[in-house]
């Protein structure tokens, strides 16, 4: 594990994710090799509708841009400064308008271990 990091949004890449219409990004920041527990980054949706069920508990907070998540009973728009939580076994769809969020994501190895169902 490392100690404090300091990453700079102008040095910050997205890969791509999803596919077109739009633009959808990732820029994973904490992932396993700097910590045991949690994974954080950057994300980015524009023009886009990714269908996703999160494995994973989430936390987002919209820093520039629309942020619109549809979920099966409602959708919730939300724009910089807002925070939205989404439990382990959402289903939603990520959408937005030039929006750049922050998320954390726990466990951060959520691609090879999945918690006990409680």
């Amino acid at each position: 594990m490392t100690g404090v990091l300091h990453f700079k949004r102008k040095n910050v890449t997205f890969d791509p994710i999803g596919n077109p219409p739009g633009k959808a990004g990732l820029a994973a920041q904490v992932g396993p090799a700097q910590s045991r527990t949690m994974g954080a980054g950057l994300c980015m949706f524009d023009g886009c509708s990714i269908e996703w069920t999160v494995i994973y508990d989430e936390m987002l907070v919209v820093l520039e841009g629309k942020l619109r998540l549809v979920l099966r009973d409602r959708t919730i728009e939300a724009g910089p400064g807002d925070v939205i939580w989404l439990p382990e076994n959402t289903w939603m769809k990520y959408e937005g308008e030039k929006a750049v969020c922050c998320y954390a994501v726990y466990p951060v190895d959520w691609q090879t271990t999945r918690r006990p169902k409680t």
